[in-house]
C-alpha cells in the first residue's frame, strides 16, 4: 500500500470536490495512485510570491501552475482592488509571453477579472514583459498581470503582479493580497467571464511603447555612426521580436541580422538548451551568423524581453560575452556622461542598484557626483525607489542578472530599450576609433579592476527546499572566519536587517526590507553573497573580488575566484 502523508492528502482531498472539472479529478487519482512523490511536491505547500512575482511548474496541485492556482490569486487581487479604490472604475492590463498555456493563461485571469467588474486590456498576441509595465500607466489602470516564467525551463509558467505606478508588489502590500489570496477557497473563484468587459489592444500601445524606448534610450548618435554599426539580434523564440526590430529601425539602426531560426515564438526554445541569455549557450547561433556578417556586437533577449545578453569584439576582434554587472557599468557610465554633457546634472538625480550587484555602480555614480541607492534583490525594488524619492530624477539602474532600465516611463527591466542603448554605446564608441570592449577597459583603468561570478546551485523539490534551508542555516550560524586567505571583517545578515562588524566587533541595524541574503566583506575587497532564489529552485552565490595591479590582473581575480569557490565547496 503506497503512503501519502495525511497533511497532503486532506489538502488533495479539496481538490476532488465537484467545483473541480471531471478531468483534474481524475488526474490527481492517477497521481494518488501512480505518483505517490508527485503528488507530495505538487500539494505540501502553496505556491509563494518571490522576487519576480509567482513561479511554478506547471500542474496540478497547490504548488503548480494552473486554472485554479491562477483563478484564486486573481480573485483575491479583484478582492483586494475593490477595496483599495471604492466607487471607482478598476482597470487591468494583462500580457502574456511565448510559453506553453500563456496565451489560455492570460484569459483565464482576464475571466476573473471581467467576472469581478473589473475591465480588462488584454493584448491580443504576446508581447514583452515592459510593455506591460508600460501600459498599466499609459492606460491608466490600477494593476497588471505577465503571464511569464522568464528564463526559467519549459515546463515553468508564473505570474506577475503590477500596480498603478507600473511597478512591481512590494511589501507590505504583496502580504496583503497574499493573505487575502489565503483567505479564500478555491470555490470562492469567480470563473463566469463578462466578456463584455474585456477589451484586446490592438497597436496604439506598441506605437506609443516604441516612442518612449525611442526617446529614453538614443543619446544623440549621428547617422553615419548608426549606419556603420552591424548588429546581430536573437529574440531566442521570445515576445522581444514584436518590438525590437522596430524600436531599432525607428532609431535609425537599419544594418540588423535577425537569427531566424530563433524568430518563432516558441515555448519548447528547441534550438537552446536555456532561453537565458546570461548563459553563452543560448547566443551560439547568433555569434555564428556575427562571425558570417563580421558583426561589431550581438545581442540576445529572453522568452519575456526584460532581460538582455551582450556580445562584443575584443582586441582580438574575437566575440565576447558581456557579464550583466559589466553591462550594467558600462550603461551607467555612458548615460551619465551624456547626461553630464549635456549640462543636465545638477544633484537631484540618482541611478540605483542591488546588494548583490557589483559595487563600481557606486564608484561610478559618486565620480559623476550622482547619488547612489542600493536596494533588494529585484527590479520591484528599484521601481519602489522611484516611488521613494519624488525629489530625485532617476537615470537608469540595474542589476548583475542582466537587467537595466533607463529612465522612468517603465517601472521593471526593460531589454527592449537597454538593447537600444547598447547599440548607442557600440555605435559611438566605434564611430570615435574605439569599441565597446575599449570602453569597458578604460573604465576598469578608471575604477579599479572589478570582476564577479554568479555560482547557481539547482536544489529541486521539497528536499531541496530543506537542503537550501540547510546551507543558509550553516553560513549564519557558522560564518567563515577567512575566505580566500583574507579575513572576513564584515557580515550583513539581511533576515535580521542587522550588519556585523567583526573588526569593531558590533552590530548595528540596516535600512533595508528583511530578506534571506547574507553577505560577507574581507580584507581585500571581496565581496560574497548568498541568497536563495525567490523564483527558481536554486540557491545563488555572488562573488565579486578587485585588485589595483594593472599586470596580470585577469590572472589575479580569476585565483581569487577560484579559490572562494573552493572554500564555499561548490563549482
Amino acid at each position: 500500500m503506497i503512503y501519502v502523508d495525511p497533511k497532503i492528502l486532506a489538502r488533495v482531498n479539496q481538490w476532488l470536490t465537484p467545483f473541480f472539472d471531471e478531468k483534474t479529478q481524475h488526474d490527481i487519482k492517477e497521481m494518488i495512485a501512480f505518483d505517490p512523490e508527485g503528488l507530495e511536491d505538487s500539494f505540501y505547500k502553496n505556491l509563494e510570491f518571490g522576487t519576480g512575482g509567482m513561479r511554478g511548474i506547471m500542474g496540478l496541485g497547490d504548488n503548480r501552475i494552473n486554472k485554479y492556482t491562477l483563478g484564486k490569486s486573481t480573485q483575491g487581487l479583484s478582492n483586494y482592488l475593490k477595496k483599495q479604490f471604492p466607487n471607482q472604475e478598476i482597470k487591468a492590463a494583462i500580457a502574456y509571453d511565448c510559453r506553453h498555456n500563456s496565451k489560455e493563461f492570460a484569459k483565464i485571469v482576464a475571466d476573473v477579472f471581467s467576472a469581478n467588474g473589473i475591465k480588462v486590456f488584454l493584448f491580443a498576441e504576446l508581447r514583452p514583459t515592459p510593455e506591460l509595465s508600460f501600459a498599466v500607466k499609459y492606460l491608466d489602470c490600477q494593476a497588471g498581470i505577465v503571464l511569464t516564467a522568464s528564463h526559467n525551463p519549459p515546463e515553468y509558467n508564473g505570474y506577475k503582479v503590477y500596480w498603478e505606478d507600473g511597478g512591481q508588489l512590494v511589501p507590505p502590500q504583496d502580504g496583503e493580497i497574499i493573505a487575502e489570496i489565503n483567505s479564500l477557497k478555491y470555490e470562492d473563484i469567480k470563473f463566469e467571464t463578462n466578456e463584455n468587459l474585456i477589451q484586446f489592444i490592438d497597436t496604439k500601445v506598441d506605437e506609443a511603447f516604441a516612442n518612449a524606448s525611442v526617446k529614453n534610450g538614443t543619446f544623440n548618435t549621428s547617422k553615419e555612426a548608426k549606419d556603420n554599426l552591424k548588429i546581430v539580434f536573437t529574440s531566442i523564440h521570445g515576445t522581444s521580436i514584436t518590438l525590437i526590430p522596430k524600436v531599432l529601425q525607428q532609431a535609425g539602426y537599419k544594418n540588423v541580422s535577425i537569427v531566424e531560426a530563433q524568430t518563432e515564438p516558441n515555448g519548447n526554445f528547441p534550438t537552446v538548451k536555456s532561453p537565458n541569455p546570461e548563459e553563452p549557450e543560448a547566443l551560439k547561433m547568433a555569434l555564428e551568423l556575427a562571425e558570417k556578417e563580421n558583426a561589431d556586437i550581438v545581442i540576445g533577449t529572453d522568452p519575456d524581453g526584460d532581460r538582455l545578453g551582450i556580445a562584443v569584439r575584443d582586441t582580438k576582434n574575437k566575440m565576447v560575452l558581456l557579464n550583466g554587472n559589466q553591462a550594467m557599468v558600462l550603461m551607467t557610465h555612458f548615460i551619465l556622461e551624456q547626461w553630464q554633457k549635456a549640462g543636465k546634472l545638477n544633484g537631484n538625480q540618482f541611478v540605483a542598484s542591488t546588494i548583490v550587484s557589483t559595487p563600481m555602480v557606486k564608484k561610478v555614480a559618486e565620480h559623476f557626483n550622482v547619488k547612489y541607492i542600493e536596494g533588494l534583490t529585484g527590479f520591484k525594488w528599484i521601481a519602489k525607489m522611484i516611488k521613494d524619492f519624488p525629489e530625485l530624477e532617476f537615470i537608469g539602474g540595474g542589476e548583475e542578472s542582466f537587467g537595466y532600465l533607463v529612465g522612468d516611463f517603465v517601472r521593471d527591466k526593460d531589454a527592449v530599450t537597454a538593447t537600444l542603448l547598447a547599440c548607442e554605446i557600440a555605435a559611438q564608441k566605434k564611430h570615435s576609433g574605439s569599441s565597446m570592449f575599449q570602453y569597458l577597459n578604460d573604465v576598469y583603468t578608471e575604477f579599479g579592476n572589478y570582476r564577479e561570478h554568479l555560482i547557481s546551485v539547482t536544489k529541486k523539490g521539497k528536499q531541496g527546499a530543506d537542503e537550501i534551508s540547510a546551507m543558509m542555516k550553516t553560513l549564519r550560524e557558522n560564518p567563515f572566519k577567512t575566505i580566500a586567505g583574507s579575513k572576513v571583517v564584515r557580515m550583513d545578515d539581511i533576515s535580521k536587517n542587522e550588519t556585523t562588524d567583526f573588526m569593531k566587533q558590533e552590530t548595528l541595524s540596516l535600512n533595508l526590507p528583511k530578506s534571506n541574503v547574507l553577505i560577507y566583506y574581507t580584507e581585500d575587497g571581496s565581496k560574497i553573497a548568498a541568497r536563495p532564489s525567490g523564483t527558481e529552485p536554486k540557491i545563488k552565490f555572488y562573488i565579486s573580488v578587485n585588485t589595483s595591479e594593472k599586470e596580470n590582473f585577469e590572472e589575479i581575480l580569476q585565483i581569487k575566484i577560484d579559490a572562494i569557490a573552493a572554500q564555499l565547496n561548490i563549482n
